[in-house]
């Protein structure tokens, strides 16, 4: 549901508790956010000017109330948002931003302190980065893995806070996989090797994009074999629920997703992903749920069943 600007600040004074808690000059402002017995701890550099700030908290409100849409819940008992200024200009209204997971899982945003709060709103960035705390990540190998899971839910968390519609979510997807493609000089190179070595020799776009094709297809056919009853959202939260304070590694999760959901489905596409030595292909996925291609853009088709189940993944969960 697409809500206003006014609406969105009343559900967010609504859904959060917050507690300002005075620092000393020239140390940054703290807020800690409650919610369902977790709390979110947010640290805004007071370099910013007071109005910056309070956009920047009710961007991190926003932002937070998606990633709570996910299980219902966010995904750690206590995380810390950090935002600091960037220096310079950029067109990019959050140009660097980076998750810490120990000792408390931290999002680092380094943001630009003339940025409007739709400008935040709408940056994917934000939406990306949250994504990375869904799961257990040891913080190192298969990198494709945690960053393919953000690159999906940067535009499924997008859609459902009403910023994206079904299609533009979906041509987004393409976009992404286009991107992907495009990245064709690791073609023939595996893609653990490339992701492995991604830092050094780039390969984000490859990276980042098969391992999107990864959580789109497991999600699909979680969708297509249930019915819509079981969902990624469901598998990942039981992973969540598990091992939610453990640091493990992808084929650790890949093995607990598959046990805990009594499926055989999150290894073997895990094997077949990371031996892929090209951008797997999208479109098949993406006709499965009725999305078709045409002259670069989606059309949103399909029969009743693949409409529905289409529909379901931007649907916000009951609270």
């Amino acid at each position: 549901m697409k809500l206003s600007k006014a609406i969105a600040s009343l559900l967010a004074m609504i859904l959060f508790a917050t507690t300002v808690m005075p620092m000393a000059a020239g140390e940054p402002s703290v807020q800690q956010l409650h919610r369902d017995g977790r709390q979110l701890t947010l640290e805004i550099s007071q370099e910013f000017e007071p109005a910056m700030q309070q956009n920047l908290a009710d961007w991190v409100d926003f932002l937070a109330d998606t990633l709570h849409q996910v299980y219902g819940y966010w995904p750690q008992q206590q995380w810390h948002v950090v935002i600091n200024p960037t220096s310079g200009r950029t067109g990019d209204p959050i140009p660097w931003a980076q998750v810490k997971r120990d000792p408390v899982h931290t999002v680092e945003f380094y943001t630009v302190a003339s940025a409007s709060a739709d400008e935040l709103r709408r940056a994917w960035t934000g939406y990306h980065e949250l994504a990375h705390l869904l799961i257990p990540y040891r913080g190192w190998g298969d990198a494709w893995f945690s960053e393919g899971l953000a690159s999906y839910y940067q535009n499924v968390l997008q859609a459902r806070a009403g910023l994206l519609s079904e299609q533009q979510m979906w041509q987004k997807l393409y976009e992404g996989y286009i991107r992907g493609v495009q990245q064709s000089q690791f073609n023939g190179i595996e893609l653990h090797t490339v992701s492995d070595n991604m830092r050094s020799n780039g390969g984000f776009m490859r990276v980042y994009w098969s391992g999107a094709w990864y959580f789109l297809t497991a999600d699909a056919q979680l969708r297509q074999q249930s019915g819509g009853r079981t969902t990624l959202d469901d598998a990942i939260k039981k992973l969540n629920q598990c091992c939610s304070r453990e640091r493990l590694s992808v084929p650790q999760m890949v093995r607990k997703l598959d046990q805990l959901n009594g499926s055989d489905l999150f290894v073997p596409l895990y094997e077949k992903t990371r031996t892929t030595t090209e951008t797997p292909d999208f479109l098949p996925v993406m006709q499965s749920m009725g999305v078709i291609v045409n002259e670069g853009r989606v059309q949103l088709l399909g029969n009743r069943q693949q409409a529905s189940l289409r529909r379901q993944i931007i649907g916000r969960r009951t609270l």
